[in-house]
């Protein structure tokens, strides 16, 4: 007897199941991602149930009329190869549909996403990873002390899109801390978050004016987990990002394929030392 597919929206407390999954994997999640995540668009995840058994998941997440970012993109091995995940990246898809679509693939999917829905390279993520510590320099501000409107701002000129609601809660998450660099006339010049993992940190997103403020960001957040392991996510064009990784003696151990389906958005890439996540971009 055939069994019937159903792919639905994920109920709130469903978006654990993906980041979950995703762990195992070894994508290697925050633990705080889940309700961050689905702040950002509560109808943007969806679940694949097999006769009522999840089986696979995908986001598609809206961000405005213009911009949407896929990933979560899993099937459970034992399901694989079976077009159940076709009927699933179809229907994330169609939520984001008239959007330039972004995503982080593994680099061997490319051709597939290009194929499926017209997915083009615009260039290499970089997963650097080295162990935090270090004192924290003087002059960084808490995140958490600046006005919610000055870091959108910024963090708007920095990503395809505004995103208040994924913001509010990523820098309001627990287990993590922010830093910022502020000019003597009150001017946002960077800023940064780390956030706990199931396995050690992350660092994302780091924006920053220049490799100096970037660098001095990195420091005061590799200083919130001493002795741990700490990820860092980094644009391959922006050389700076990369020379910061290496020089503090990281490895690279992870890369990803950033791909739209439209136009690459145009930002300030030599700003962008830091991505956010690989799920949300």
């Amino acid at each position: 007897m055939s069994k019937e597919l159903v792919v639905r929206r994920m109920e709130p407390r469903e978006v654990d199941i993906a980041v979950a999954w995703a762990e195992q994997e070894g994508w290697n999640p925050g633990i705080h991602d889940a309700e961050c995540f689905h702040a950002a668009d509560p109808r943007g995840f969806f679940l694949a149930e097999l006769d009522g058994e999840p089986i696979g998941c995908m986001s598609a997440v809206v961000y405005n009329d213009t911009f949407a970012f896929g990933g979560f993109y899993i099937i459970k091995p034992a399901f694989r190869g079976r077009g159940y995940g076709s009927r699933l990246f179809d229907a994330a898809m169609a939520h984001a549909a008239g959007r330039n679509i972004g995503g982080d693939g593994v680099v061997e999917m490319q051709e597939k996403y290009k194929e499926r829905s017209g997915f083009t390279l615009a260039y290499r993520n970089i997963r650097f990873e080295g162990i935090g510590g270090g004192g924290e320099p003087p002059g960084l501000v808490d995140v958490a002390d600046l006005p919610f409107e000055q870091v959108l701002a910024y963090d708007t000129a920095h990503f395809p899109a505004p995103r208040p609601a994924f913001l509010r809660a990523w820098l309001s998450q627990g287990d993590s801390i922010g830093r910022a660099v502020v000019r003597d006339d009150g001017t946002l010049a960077g800023y940064g978050v780390i956030r706990t993992c199931f396995n050690g940190y992350k660092i994302g997103p780091l924006f920053a004016d220049t490799p100096a403020d970037a660098e001095t960001i990195f420091h005061g957040l590799m200083a919130f987990a001493p002795g741990e392991c700490v990820y860092f996510d980094t644009p391959e064009p922006n050389t700076a990002a990369v020379d910061i990784a290496r020089r503090h003696g990281m490895e690279q151990v992870f890369e990803t394929a950033r791909m739209y389906t439209r136009s690459v958005p145009d930002l300030p890439l030599h700003e962008i030392f830091g991505v956010t996540s690989f799920e949300l971009g």
